[in-house]
């Protein structure tokens, strides 16, 4: 029997049509900080393809890249391209591990991966406030914010997946919400709402709701008395492995400890 997939992506595709432009300042900023890296790696990049959810976010900045649709099998020419990039998808995907490989297929020798998501202390206010509310009122929890992957898990999901010189660093972004109310109409905007196969479908009751708001106010209000909002961006990049890339030394083969080469520092003259 094969088990349920973790995201519906019908639904996620009826709440992406249903994003704004305003809710799109995450995607944006995600953009801007994979371009400016893009920026430090020293080469020309010709065949691009670019995985999301949001073309439109993309489109005037990387006019040339080829737009693949973040669905479960990636619509990738194998060995094609120099540069693929993964917007904003990975947290909402059934087989993130896949969506690598994948991306990982579709390079030339030496190419490069560059991916970007929601990390695991994103919505961490969200999360408790809800789950604390609804053990008080119902004696358990329903999953009501999807998973997000920590940082490090998403670091293996780069080994795994076979790609060399492995880098994952994570950015995090404070906001603050008058009310959950308004906090909710935001992720309803930027078309990141709950998508899990296991969610609650029914309307939440207003006494969880409101349940919800005050353990958020008292435990994570700013002085202003303004809620803080957490989400993390990780950023991950890989290459496709080539006999140009710099290898690990074997084990073994330093001729020297660490405690022998300070040693040696020691016995140098100051300057």
């Amino acid at each position: 029997m094969i088990p349920p997939e973790l995201f519906n992506t019908t639904v996620q595709s009826a709440k992406r049509a249903r994003a704004t432009k305003e809710g799109m300042f995450l995607q944006e900023l995600s953009r801007d900080e994979i371009l400016e890296r893009l920026e430090a790696v020293n080469r020309s990049f010709t065949k691009i393809a670019i995985v999301t959810g949001h073309p439109e976010i993309w489109n005037a900045s990387v006019p040339e890249a080829t737009i693949i649709p973040d669905e479960d099998i990636l619509d990738l020419e194998v060995g094609a391209y120099d540069l693929v990039i993964h917007s904003i998808a990975l947290h909402h995907c059934n087989d993130p591990i896949g969506q690598v490989v994948q991306c990982g297929r579709g390079l030339r020798p030496d190419g490069l991966f560059l991916a970007s998501c929601f990390g695991g202390q994103t919505l961490a206010e969200l999360r408790a406030a809800l789950s604390v509310a609804e053990t008080d009122l119902r004696g358990g929890l329903s999953p009501r914010v999807s998973p997000m992957a920590e940082i490090r898990e998403l670091g293996a999901v780069l080994q795994r997946a076979g790609l060399a010189l492995p880098v994952v660093d994570s950015l995090k972004i404070p906001t603050s919400y008058r009310d959950l109310y308004h906090l909710m109409r935001d992720l309803r905007a930027m078309g990141e709402t709950n998508v899990m196969t296991a969610r609650v479908t029914n309307l939440t009751a207003k006494t969880l709701f409101e349940r919800a708001q005050k353990i958020y106010a008292e435990e994570f209000s700013d002085h202003n008395g303004r809620l803080n909002c957490t989400f993390e961006l990780v950023f991950l990049s890989g290459w496709a492995p080539d006999a140009s890339q710099p290898k690990p030394l074997k084990p073994g083969s330093v001729s020297k400890t660490l405690q022998q080469a300070l040693k040696e520092v020691k016995k140098l003259p100051n300057n």
